[in-house]
């Protein structure tokens, strides 16, 4: 169940995403509420005593400073990637990015290495090559648009590495919200101060729009890092299977949304890469 909640709550963030651009919200505004709003709903689901001096002494505060600085700069390239790309591609590439916790794994943890993950990271590598290429009007592609898929890939990997190796080594099971309302209060600090530098050089209008979205895109936000920190903590599963089950779900369930939703087109590169996708998550899993 967890795991599940957690493919439904990662969807929904490239499905917001994609809203904001049709709905002509201001992105970094909503990205800031949005970790204010994921904040509140981490500190109200923590039942202890909330003492600043006990945070910032935890074991596990340094990770979760760096966190914060890669959630926000991961989140506004994976808006621009949905916005800019497509639906399907920012998934892939976000979501395929799980071969970097593997190797990570492979030296921290001593896990295997055999041939078939060894085939299986590779066809992941060429899949989200594959599945970023955007057609142009003349049919080819242009070598730009994979800029933005590649920094989300090794970005969204950063992510998942660091969260596993900080949840396994320092965060007790009834610190998680606490832990996740940290990170988002530290991003929310550091995408204000973005705001307000942006804002200083180049006036902004003020709306509702980013406070409504920004508000739900937290609490989705919140919900997808808490529900897959738990399904870490589950006991006989290994954290390998929980990301490659996790990034493969939130890859088809996306592309499937993108396609019934908002219309977007594949070309054949795109089918293949997504193909790819699937039997590389499915040689990792099962390696």
């Amino acid at each position: 169940m967890y795991l599940l909640l957690s493919i439904l709550c990662s969807t929904l963030i490239f499905i917001i995403f994609k809203c904001f651009e049709k709905f002509k919200v201001n992105t970094l505004q909503a990205i800031v509420v949005n970790y204010y709003a994921a904040a509140i709903f981490g500190f109200l689901n923590y039942d202890a005593p909330i003492i600043v001096s006990k945070i910032t002494s935890s074991n596990w505060f340094i990770g979760a400073l760096c966190l914060a600085v890669l959630f926000i700069v991961v989140f506004n390239f994976m808006a621009l990637t949905a916005q800019k790309n497509g639906l399907s591609v920012a998934s892939v590439a976000s979501k395929m990015s799980v071969v970097i916790p593997i190797i990570f794994g492979l030296y921290a943890y001593n896990e295997s290495l055999n041939l078939q993950k060894t085939i299986g990271i590779i066809l992941a590598l060429v899949a989200v090559y594959l599945a970023s290429i955007k057609a142009t009007n003349s049919g080819s592609f242009q070598i730009k648009s994979l800029i933005l898929p590649i920094i989300l890939f090794l970005g969204s990997g950063t992510i998942d590495t660091t969260i596993k190796y900080v949840e396994t080594n320092y965060v007790a099971e009834n610190g998680i919200p606490l832990f996740s309302a940290t990170i988002f209060s530290v991003s929310g600090l550091i995408g204000i101060t973005l705001l307000v530098i942006k804002t200083i050089k180049k006036p902004q209008k003020l709306s509702y729009k980013p406070l409504i979205g920004g508000a739900i895109l937290g609490i989705v936000n919140y919900y997808s890092i808490v529900m897959l920190l738990k399904a870490l903590q589950m006991n006989g599963f290994e954290s390998s299977t929980i990301f490659t089950v996790n990034n493969v779900g939130v890859v088809m369930l996306s592309t499937l949304v993108g396609l019934l939703l908002f219309k977007e087109t594949l070309i054949r590169k795109n089918w293949i890469g997504i193909a790819l996708a699937i039997v590389s998550i499915t040689l990792v899993t099962f390696a």
